[in-house]
């Protein structure tokens, strides 16, 4: 069996948030309604960024890009999710499970890429002011987000590859509300000792670098709000940092405690709540994070919501 790659499992079974009758409709109505403000907050941060000229600049190029993420990420995995509360049908294919994860890890490895460029805007953006527009310039910064799509597809590729090369003939059922690597990982019944070195080098090597990058840029950056003589400078300085810095913390918290250790070292009932946090709760928070620190971004959505409001008044 060691050596073997067959697959017997034809479908899997997603064990969910709770077997309990009586709270699945309470929390059918509280994800739809995480999901729905998910969903508005990110796409009035796309709207915002879209019709107002004044952010056409790298910084809200790169929100945008978030913004796009922190859409799909959700998509990956609360419908299926909210079907399970409505319905009690846990049964996923295994064709179904394959996509899920590969869609999930290729967003969540995009996201840890991208937050590294942002940092690396953020720092010539403070440290090179003057030459910010020159080095970054629309081709820069195009190549740079179509890097860390294409490095996040390689990424899911890699992982998804190696999880599902593995023998699955016993239990199939997944401990958790969605198809992810360390629950699936858990249920095969070969050696996973492969697969988790993989999953162990690759997330520490391309997450690692990802962090430093962003580590370094802010060691620079906070160096250079020091050196600022005004006071007004340093706050405006730090206020546009500091939205950055606490998505990148509510991020990486969540995402390295899911992976970058060995299944046997974590309790799957744990991840549950972890998972919930960086796939749920953070694609939420992203935008109030955004627009409560950020007075051009508030300024954009007041201008987007009064033109929502002026068209509905016009139809009445």
């Amino acid at each position: 069996m060691e050596g073997a790659n067959v697959t017997t499992v034809a479908k899997f079974f997603l064990m969910g948030l709770s077997d309990l009758p009586e709270v699945r409709f309470p929390l059918f109505l509280l994800f739809s309604l995480i999901y729905l403000a998910t969903l508005a907050g990110n796409i009035t941060i796309l709207v915002a960024i879209g019709t107002d000229v004044r952010l056409h600049n790298p910084m809200y190029f790169f929100l945008s890009n978030l913004s796009l993420l922190d859409i799909l990420c959700p998509t990956i995995t609360v419908p299926k999710m909210l079907d399970m509360f409505l319905s009690g049908n846990k049964e996923i294919s295994f064709a179904g499970c394959v996509l899920q994860l590969y869609f999930l890890i290729d967003v969540v490895g995009t996201e840890i890429f991208l937050l590294a460029v942002m940092a690396y805007d953020r720092y010539v953006a403070i440290c090179y002011p003057l030459q910010y527009t020159a080095i970054m310039n629309k081709r820069l910064c195009t190549q740079m987000a179509a890097g860390t799509w294409i490095s996040g597809f390689l990424n899911s590729l890699l992982h998804t590859s190696f999880t599902f090369t593995l023998s699955f003939c016993g239990s199939n059922e997944v401990n958790q509300y969605f198809c992810d690597i360390p629950p699936v990982v858990a249920l095969s019944c070969s050696s996973t000792y492969t697969s988790e070195m993989i999953l162990l080098i690759v997330a520490g090597v391309l997450g690692s670098s990802a962090f430093v990058i962003t580590l370094v840029s802010y060691i620079y950056i906070v160096f250079a709000i020091l050196r600022m003589s005004s006071t007004k400078g340093r706050h405006k300085a730090f206020s546009t940092c500091a939205s950055h810095l606490t998505v990148v913390g509510l991020f990486y918290g969540t995402t390295i405690f899911t992976y970058v250790h060995p299944s046997s070292h974590h309790s799957l009932n744990q991840d549950r709540v972890v998972s919930m946090l960086y796939g749920i709760i953070t694609p939420m928070l992203n935008p109030m994070i955004y627009s409560l620190r950020n007075k051009e971004v508030k300024r954009a959505l007041r201008r987007v919501i009064s033109q929502e409001r002026f068209t509905v008044r016009s139809e009445d």
